[in-house]
C-alpha cells in the first residue's frame, strides 16, 4: 500500500523558515517522481514543486523560486521542501504526491496524496 506522510508544518513568522518531510512507503521511491502542492482556504490547489525520479531535476511554482528548495534522501524514502523568507501568502495545507506510473516524468497527473501539513505565516 502507497502511503505517503508529509510533517514539519507549523506556525511561522514572516521571513522564517520550515522544512517539510515527505515520508513515502509502498512502492519503489526513487522510480517515481514526488510533488508538493498548497492549497489555501477558498483558493484551488497549486503545484509548487517537484523532483523529477529520472535525473533528480527540480521545478518550482515562479511563486516559490528563489525561497524554497526540493530534495531527496532516497536511502529515508523521503522528500524535503525546504522553505525560507515565507510570507502570509504561502499559508497553506501542503500536500505531496506520487504519480502511479513514472511516465511521463515529470508526471502530470499525480494518484498518491498524503494528508496534508499546515504551514501558517503571521505578518
Amino acid at each position: 500500500e502507497v502511503q505517503l506522510v508529509e510533517s514539519g508544518g507549523g506556525l511561522v513568522q514572516a521571513g522564517g523558515s520550515l522544512r517539510l518531510s515527505c515520508a513515502a512507503s509502498g512502492f519503489t521511491f526513487d522510480d517515481y517522481a514526488i510533488g508538493w502542492f498548497r492549497q489555501a482556504p477558498g483558493k484551488e490547489r497549486e503545484g509548487v514543486s517537484c523532483i523529477s525520479s529520472s535525473d533528480g531535476s527540480t521545478y518550482y511554482a515562479d511563486s516559490v523560486k528563489g525561497r524554497f528548495t526540493i530534495s531527496s534522501d532516497n536511502a529515508k524514502n523521503t522528500v524535503y521542501l525546504q522553505m525560507n523568507s515565507l510570507k502570509p501568502e504561502d499559508t497553506a495545507v501542503y500536500y505531496c504526491a506520487a504519480p502511479s506510473s513514472n511516465y511521463p516524468d515529470p508526471p502530470n497527473k499525480y494518484d498518491y496524496w498524503g494528508q496534508g501539513t499546515q504551514v501558517t505565516v503571521s505578518s
